[in-house]
């Protein structure tokens, strides 16, 4: 199990609204590693801009792994993805994550597919929606399966996407894409406004998962609200669950502050937890 901390690479545009650590990477890893945090989740624009050795490099001398790289602002900057009704918009979405797909391969790491899978429009009929994603998901798959990558579908809440909502949504999307690089991950703040029983959910869905998001139900650190994070990870650690843990979070008050406080929080009931129980 590893602890890990999203941190934005410099093809990001910095924005509030940007849930990673933003800067320079060489400080931002560092920092980070200081705290002591395990790993570093990528959240990556545009990695043809990007200097892979450099990246992998700082990370390796800093002890920090590379579990999974996000794919969230090629819609959240870029506006594209798998279901917009224009055919060149869908293959650009398509070739973009193929890039990411390849730094994750150089990293050893996965990615994720959250808001580029695309949403519901009124004026395009559900199944034709539903198509396009699975022919991208299959194409994508495909293509990441040779490259060791594995591909992580989110779920989102409503609030943000009306495609795949809950994990039933997406596992029942899985089975439909049917390939082995392909399953789902978990992120408890979607899942606290998704699902009818986060614990439940976590045992039932446990064969599809591969990669953790945490962040409190406000969308801050861990510890800063409601959320029962002992529980919940104690859900993860009785399923078997032995991958990373991410926050993805917003950086309030800052993201130095932000940083600390969830592993401040974190790190005893990782320690209680992952530590030191027997299964």
């Amino acid at each position: 199990m590893k602890l890990c901390y999203q941190v934005a690479t410099p093809d990001v545009e910095i924005a509030p609204s940007v849930t990673a650590f933003q800067g320079n990477l060489e400080h931002t890893f560092g920092r980070l590693a200081a705290i002591g945090y395990n790993g570093i989740e990528l959240m990556t624009l545009d990695p043809g801009k990007l200097d892979w050795d450099k990246i992998k490099k700082t990370a390796e001398n800093n002890g920090l792994i590379v579990p999974l790289v996000c794919t969230g602002e090629i819609f959240g900057q870029l506006g594209i993805s798998f279901c917009d009704p224009e055919e060149s918009v869908r293959k650009a979405a398509v070739k973009r994550v193929k890039e990411i797909i390849d730094f994750a391969s150089f990293l050893g790491a996965n990615i994720n597919i959250g808001r580029v899978r695309g949403q519901y429009r009124e004026n395009v009929p559900k199944d034709q929606t539903y198509e396009w994603a699975l022919t991208a998901f299959r194409e994508i798959s495909s293509y990441a399966g040779p490259k060791n990558v594995m591909i992580a579908l989110e779920t989102v809440t409503i609030m943000q996407t009306n495609f795949i909502n809950t994990l039933e949504e997406a596992c029942r999307v899985v089975d439909d894409v049917n390939h082995p690089s392909f399953r789902i991950m978990m992120d408890v703040f979607h899942m606290n406004l998704e699902e009818r029983n986060i614990f439940d959910s976590i045992w039932k869905y446990k064969n599809y998962n591969i990669h953790v998001h945490l962040a409190d139900n406000n969308r801050r650190y861990p510890g800063h609200c409601g959320m029962d994070f002992r529980k919940i990870i104690n859900s993860f650690w009785e399923c078997g669950y032995e991958g990373a843990f991410c926050t993805e979070i917003f950086q309030i008050p800052d993201q130095e502050q932000a940083a600390k406080g969830a592993i401040k929080y974190l790190s005893p009931i990782f320690a209680d937890i992952y530590g030191c129980k027997e299964r």
